[in-house]
């Protein structure tokens, strides 16, 4: 199937009114900054809230997401990154923050599509992963319900957050500029993969674990420019985060709020690379039904 040249325009038409490289780097460092005074006002704020000495502590875990509050902070400081997309857009591009999502009630329908496709191709494996593997209990069933709703408001802020700068404001400037799909799809996408590089929690899973991630937000970047909004990438993103965070979890990071613990660390190799190799069959899988989906209507 071939991309549809009206939706890819309409996508990036909004782009293409300021498309300077110039332009890029420069809403790109006004992206991080202000995404890092964000995160200096939260942890200000949390100074202010409960002391120093608390604060330092609290700030030491919170990269790691060990308990259910630093990981619902963790969750809430891409805030920032999310305000830093918008404040390139808008001041650096003169363009509308509603140009990086594309058509509001297009969203709304493919992210909902998006999360329930993956949902019904993870279910098996969910289950699989439960009657099959040696898996222990996480966090209790009351704590994971009370924190339910903050985590589930943290990850809408977080994958948002991260499709807005990969798949909205990058994807969309880059095929502003390039015609070749290696500048708009494949670069985004393999910077998408480097930001996740955490050699001390991975060890020498790393760069399969990088790979699986770098190809599904390839995948990602494929959908929406057929799809022409982050609907369903945000969709399918929010979902994989979710049973990735909030129900199974090696244990190294990110797992305060995981309803159950794998038998094995992300840094075991050996042990790893075949749950990556089925987790890579079932984010292809989910594609090809998104794209199925897409010709479809």
């Amino acid at each position: 199937m071939q991309l549809s040249p009206l939706v890819f325009d309409q996508y990036v038409a909004p782009a293409r009114l300021r498309p300077q490289l110039w332009r890029l780097v420069l809403g790109l460092a006004l992206l991080m900054l202000v995404y890092f005074l964000w995160m200096g006002l939260m942890g200000l704020a949390l100074w202010l809230v409960v002391g120093g000495e608390t604060v330092d502590r609290a700030l030491a875990t919170i990269g790691t997401g060990s308990t259910p509050p630093t990981l619902i902070g963790l969750l809430f400081t891409f805030v920032g990154m999310a305000l830093g997309a918008f404040a390139a857009a808008r001041f650096i591009h003169l363009r509308s923050i509603g140009s990086l999502f594309g058509p509001r009630a297009l969203v709304i329908r493919d992210f909902t599509t998006g999360v329930i496709i993956f949902g019904v191709v993870a279910l098996p494996g969910l289950i699989w992963s439960y009657t099959v593997l040696d898996i222990s209990p996480g966090v209790s069933l009351s704590v994971w319900l009370a924190f339910l709703p903050l985590a589930i408001i943290g990850l809408l802020i977080q994958t948002g957050a991260e499709e807005l700068v990969f798949r909205g404001y990058m994807q969309q400037q880059l095929a502003a500029r390039f015609a070749s799909r290696w500048a708009w799809m494949v670069l985004p996408s393999a910077i998408f993969g480097l930001v996740h590089y955490a050699p001390d929690q991975l060890g020498d899973s790393l760069w399969p674990v990088l790979f699986v991630t770098g190809f599904f937000g390839l995948l990602l970047a494929d959908l929406t420019a057929r799809s022409g909004s982050l609907g369903i990438a945000w969709g399918l993103h929010f979902a994989n985060n979710f049973f990735a965070i909030l129900i199974f979890t090696t244990g190294e990071a990110l797992d305060a709020l995981a309803l159950f613990r794998l038998p094995f660390k992300a840094s075991d190799t050996e042990q790893i690379l075949p749950y990556l190799a089925l987790d890579l069959l079932g984010i292809i899988l989910v594609w090809a039904i998104c794209r199925w989906h897409l010709r479809a209507r």
